[in-house]
C-alpha cells in the first residue's frame, strides 16, 4: 500500500473510528461543485455578461423560495424518485407527496456521497442556488420565469397545508 493511501486510511479512521464516512466521495462532490461553479464563472466571463454589484432584494427573495422548492422537489418528491433510485433506497412515505429514502451503503464512496446529496434538501440547496445565481447572470429573464413558477408552487404548498389544517380543525370542532 502506498504511503499516501496509508495516510488517507489513517485519516479516515481517525475522523470516524466507529462509522464509515465516504470522505473520498465528499471530495469528488466538492470537486464537482467547484468545477460547476468555475464553469459558470468562465461562461459569465466568456459571454461578457456583467455581474451585478448587488443583487436586487426581490431577486434574492424569489431565488430563495425557488431554491427551497426545487431542492425539495429533487430530494423528496415521489415523482423524482427515479433520479435518486441509483443512489438511495425507498423507506416510506412522509406525506404531501414526499418520500423518505435511505442512502445505499453498498458501492463506492462517491455513490454514497451522491445519495446523501440527492436525498437532503439542505445539501442540494447549495447546488440549486448556485445554478439559479448563475442563471440570473447568464439568462435573467428565463431564470426569473422558472423561479417564479417554483415560488408559486411553494406558496401553493403552504396554502394547501393551511387549508388542510383549517379543515381538520373545523372537523374537530364538530365533535
Amino acid at each position: 500500500m502506498s504511503e499516501l493511501k496509508q495516510k488517507v486510511t489513517r485519516l479516515r479512521q481517525a475522523y470516524a473510528p466507529h462509522e464509515h464516512r465516504p470522505l473520498g466521495g465528499y471530495l469528488v462532490a466538492m470537486g464537482t461543485y467547484a468545477g460547476v461553479a468555475g464553469a459558470i464563472a468562465a461562461l459569465v466571463k466568456a459571454t461578457g455578461r456583467s455581474v451585478p454589484e448587488r443583487p436586487a432584494t426581490s431577486d434574492v427573495v424569489l431565488l430563495s423560495i425557488a431554491t427551497h422548492k426545487l431542492s425539495r422537489l429533487l430530494s423528496k418528491d415521489a415523482v423524482t424518485s427515479p433520479l435518486r433510485a441509483p443512489f438511495t433506497r425507498y423507506d416510506r412515505p412522509i406525506g404531501s407527496g414526499e418520500v423518505m429514502e435511505q442512502v445505499r451503503d453498498s458501492g463506492s464512496a462517491t455513490r454514497h456521497a451522491i445519495g446523501e446529496l440527492l436525498s437532503c434538501p439542505f445539501c442540494l440547496a447549495v447546488w440549486v442556488a448556485t445554478g439559479f445565481t448563475g442563471g440570473l447572470v447568464l439568462a435573467p429573464r428565463l431564470t426569473r420565469l422558472v423561479a417564479t413558477a417554483l415560488t408559486a408552487v411553494a406558496a401553493s404548498d403552504f396554502l394547501q397545508m393551511a387549508y388542510a389544517t383549517a379543515q381538520q380543525s373545523a372537523e374537530g370542532d364538530k365533535d
